[in-house]
């Protein structure tokens, strides 16, 4: 259960004095559901206000705070035009408080001729005018003397004001409770930092304060690792199953290739682990292309060797029915039997393999995750293999892991390349292997940036790309036209490419029904279409060898590792392949260095590398939602910093306190609970 000392902060948002319905709406819009959401909800900058006596020409563009009486009322006609109220300072000069859109009645509700008031906001001329656009605050004399001269600016949503913002952290901040302290003590001084909850007081009070915002970075990396540590901890001390292949699979496959040295390497890595009672939990990244489902799929035979069954988890039907195809490929004539499952398969056909999956008669399963809802019975899961690993999170794979009496062996992989500094932030719990080499034959990709004006002449060129045999991608943003954006859509410009090519483009995205969607891309790989018009459905799991061109449009509204996966569809034969990046005009400085990179180089760790330096704070990677540890507090440069030092201490912790008994250990499960750590706060209530 969690701590009783916390319940005031997880209580509902509607908890906060003055939040009903109409408030708690642009509150969630922010995620803000709880009281603990609007506690870390931190502001980002500071407003300093000038106190003066009198309004000056002087003071143009600052934010200033005076005392003013109202005069008189200036409608401006019409139900849009501005309502001012004229007011004079204590020497005589005339300050206008403009008001727009807003019903009168509230203008001189809050402004009565002849009441003096304190008012706060923005200082503009307008013409030889001084006037204030609805200021950010209208107080009486007494209120006004306790008006601070800075204030901290909270990113807000439509229906909320910064005043209100500031004022319901004030309500979440008082609900803070003094808590035991989870931080070695020697770090706490060597830094120099402040308890957790005078770092909170202090970080609304003022965002640049360096001392209170690293303690809370800390702590929130501290509780990220240490829910890694407890996961990695309970997965060892339980028994798995020792899984000995015989070999007799894997020496029967015949590949039309020898596997690289770092695949040789992994392989011969995951062999040794499954041969132990400990259960296996190993992260595989690999780049685009250099080979990772070879290596599941080796592993994968070894499980069917041992007599025990293998699952691969995909996180979409595409990427899921690729594998199928492919590790159906690769094992034909050998005596595996090999299924899918994914939200589709109904009826019989459903019927029929969750049999074959409890009586054993299938040996390998591949599937979306209806692999692992409840009614999907194992007779021997003895190997998990969860493809994508970022999609998917910690209490996710536990889920799978559920599905065995004794637990599987657990493989993940990534295509998506993670700088070193952050892989402890994400997969602390796991062994990792890297394929850092790409199968013999396979060509650097040839990376071009062009305006996106030229699409006449890339047309062109796709037309004589198309009439040499070749298949192309083309990939853009959205599904529709929208009136809110600019971005092409797929299916315009697939009709705009019919209108060229005809019926050699083909168009699939993401609303598309999983027949229609698999008959598409059926004729893109029988060659019957020359281009596949996309959106980032094909992001993974598409491999189409002939497919040597990709134009990404719009590619300046993509993110640095997007971009290199979606690159990574072409280049999977051994021909010559390219992708054009088709960009927009007024590139900002990010856009263009993200363009830039992506043209130097196709190194995916190197990319990843630099997108961490270019995105600055924010989140590490994925949502909450799907499962991925999410920094509110710590963006990845504070990551970086204190990864390291909060991995050892949290490890230490766990291994001298066994399970979180001691003084400092059961402040640390308070911390768990308060950074919502979810699958480790599972493990503490499961003893």
């Amino acid at each position: 259960m969690r701590p009783e000392i916390l319940n005031p902060l997880f209580a509902e948002v509607e908890a906060l004095k003055g939040v009903g319905p109409t408030m708690a709406k642009p509150l969630k819009r922010l995620k803000l559901e709880k009281v603990v959401d609007v506690l870390f909800h931190l502001p980002v900058g500071i407003v300093e206000r000038k106190r003066v006596d009198t309004v000056e020409m002087e003071d143009a563009g600052r934010i200033v705070t005076v005392r003013v009486t109202p005069i008189d009322y200036r409608s401006s006609g019409g139900m849009r035009g501005p309502f001012r109220v004229h007011a004079t300072d204590q020497a005589g000069n005339v300050l206008s408080l403009v008001y727009f859109g807003s019903n009168s009645g509230w203008a001189k509700k809050l402004f009565p001729l002849g009441e003096p008031r304190i008012v706060s906001g923005k200082l503009e001329m307008y013409g030889q005018e001084l006037q204030m656009i609805h200021p950010s605050h209208v107080l009486s004399p007494e209120e006004g003397a306790d008006l601070s001269e800075s204030e901290a600016v909270y990113p807000l949503s439509e229906g909320l004001t910064n005043h209100r913002m500031a004022q319901l952290a004030e309500q979440a901040i008082a609900r803070a409770p003094d808590l035991a302290e989870w931080i070695e003590p020697s770090l706490l001084d060597t830094r120099s930092w402040p308890g957790w909850q005078e770092a909170i007081r202090r970080i609304h009070a003022d965002p640049q304060d360096e001392l209170a915002r690293a303690r809370l970075a800390y702590d929130e990396i501290f509780a990220n690792q240490l829910a890694l540590m407890l996961v990695r901890a309970s997965s060892r001390r339980r028994r798995g199953t020792p899984l000995l292949g015989t070999g007799r699979l894997r020496d029967a496959l015949v590949l039309p290739y020898a596997p690289t040295g770092a695949q040789s390497r992994t392989i011969a890595e995951i062999e040794g682990d499954l041969q132990q009672a400990t259960p296996m939990v190993r992260l595989l990244q690999g780049d685009v292309g250099s080979g990772k489902t070879l290596v599941a799929t080796m592993a994968l035979l070894t499980a069917v060797e041992a007599g025990t069954q293998g699952a691969l988890l995909a996180p979409t039907e595409i990427l899921a029915r690729q594998h199928h195809a492919t590790i159906t490929k690769t094992l034909a004539g050998l005596p595996v039997n090999v299924a899918i499952l994914t939200g589709r398969e109904k009826g019989k056909a459903r019927e029929s393999t969750l049999m074959g999956l409890a009586d054993g008669s299938i040996d390998i399963l591949i599937g979306t995750h209806a692999i692992f809802q409840e009614k999907v019975g194992y007779r021997n899961l003895g190997l998990a293999v969860v493809d994508e690993q970022h999609r998917f999170g910690v209490a996710q794979r536990l889920l799978l892991q559920a599905k065995a009496d004794r637990p599987p062996h657990l493989l993940v992989m990534t295509a998506t390349p993670i700088p070193r500094t952050l892989s402890l932030s994400h997969y602390g719990e796991m062994d990792i292997s890297r394929l850092d080499e790409m199968p013999p034959g396979r060509q650097p990709i040839e990376t071009r940036v062009i305006s996106g004006e030229r699409l006449d002449e890339i047309a062109g060129a796709l037309g004589r790309h198309m009439a040499k045999g070749g298949q192309a991608y083309w990939v853009c943003p959205l599904v529709e036209e929208s009136e809110l954006s600019d971005l092409a859509a797929a299916e315009s410009r697939a009709e705009s490419l019919r209108a060229a090519f005809g019926d050699k483009v083909g168009v699939v995205h993401g609303r598309m029904k999983g027949p229609e969607k698999d008959a598409v891309m059926a004729a893109f790989q029988r060659g019957d279409l020359g281009v596949l018009v996309a959106t980032t459905v094909i992001e993974v799991g598409v491999d189409v060898p002939n497919a040597t061109l990709m134009i990404i449009e719009g590619a300046d509204r993509f993110g640095l590792a997007q971009l290199h996966q979606l690159r990574g569809r072409v280049g999977r034969g051994d021909q010559h392949s390219i992708c054009l990046l088709l960009r927009g005009n007024g590139l900002s400085e990010t856009s263009r260095a993200r363009l830039a990179l992506m043209r130097e180089t196709n190194d995916g760790f190197r990319i990843a590398e630099e997108d961490l330096r270019l995105r600055g704070a924010g989140e590490v990677l994925g949502t909450r939602q799907s499962g991925e540890a999410e920094f509110r507090l710590a963006g990845p440069e504070r990551v970086a910093a204190y990864i390291q030092t909060a991995t050892d201490d949290a490890r230490l912790l766990v291994d001298r306190d066994g399970g979180l008994e001691g003084p400092r250990g059961q402040a640390a499960r308070t911390a768990l609970y308060l950074f919502e750590r979810d699958a480790a706060v599972g493990l503490l209530r499961a003893g």
